[in-house]
């Protein structure tokens, strides 16, 4: 088993040929085309990133392209898995990997490692955490994806318009340091990390911290909730639409 680092976590998301796990990411045989990773160290953003394209040996789904905005065409001259497979798990390893929906990135992972024969799981590597059961524990009964997180913790996620693997973990670790307590002198460094450093990050952000207290969380009683539904009840009957049931 690994031994992981208290101090290093490594937030993740992978971009793959197609969404439909019914059956698992066995499911049509889809592939990982697509692996970001920003490292987090005492809470603060490093800037060693790990970002790659990988070509895969078969055809994107059209439903995925959509998604990502990842072509066959563009993946052509990419290094297939077994490539980076290697640099991919000295990164990871030891640390706490963080991921929103980790089942979906891990199972690919896993399949990804399967084929190679490598004789790893994920868990054997890293402790896996899971913002998306994070997010259901805290906001339940509420949508909980990326962009309305981003929405509730007043993170700018603005400049997101189709999904990118390592713009979604920049977006992710955000999210998950404020879902953990809130930010604290989060700084990227210069760049100049040993890890694989993507071309496109923006390097003129700056993560400031804000000197506040973390909020303390009073949840309602059930009285009060009770009477929350009430008025709700009373805003529809009237014909009117109400945002907390939207």
């Amino acid at each position: 088993m690994f031994e992981a680092s208290n101090e290093r976590i490594i937030v993740l998301d992978t971009e793959t040929t197609g969404m439909n796990m019914e059956s698992g990411p066995h499911y049509l045989g889809h592939r990982i085309i697509e692996i970001g990773a920003v490292e987090i160290v005492n809470r603060k953003l490093t800037g060693n990133n790990f970002h790659v394209y990988i070509k895969p040996d078969r055809a994107i789904d059209l439903e995925a392209i959509d998604v990502h905005g990842i072509t066959d065409e563009f993946l052509e001259d990419k290094p297939d898995y077994a490539a980076i497979h290697q640099s991919f798990l000295d990164y990871i390893k030891g640390a706490e990997l963080v991921a929103h929906n980790a089942p979906f990135d891990v199972g690919f992972m896993d399949y990804e490692f399967d084929k190679l024969k490598a004789g790893v799981k994920t868990a054997d590597l890293c402790h896996v955490t899971d913002t998306l059961a994070m997010a259901k524990k805290i906001f339940p009964g509420k949508r909980n994806n990326l962009d309305v997180l981003c929405s509730r913790y007043g993170i700018d996620n603005s400049h997101r318009t189709l999904h990118g693997a390592l713009l979604d973990a920049e977006i992710l670790a955000d999210v998950y340091l404020m879902m953990t307590g809130g930010q604290t002198s989060l700084a990227f460094s210069d760049g100049s990390g040993d890890g694989n450093s993507d071309t496109g990050t923006e390097s003129g952000i700056r993560r400031l911290a804000s000197g506040r207290k973390a909020l303390k969380v009073i949840k309602a009683s059930a009285d009060e909730m009770d009477a929350h539904e009430s008025r709700l009840d009373l805003i529809e009957k009237k014909g009117n639409t109400s945002l907390w049931r939207q």
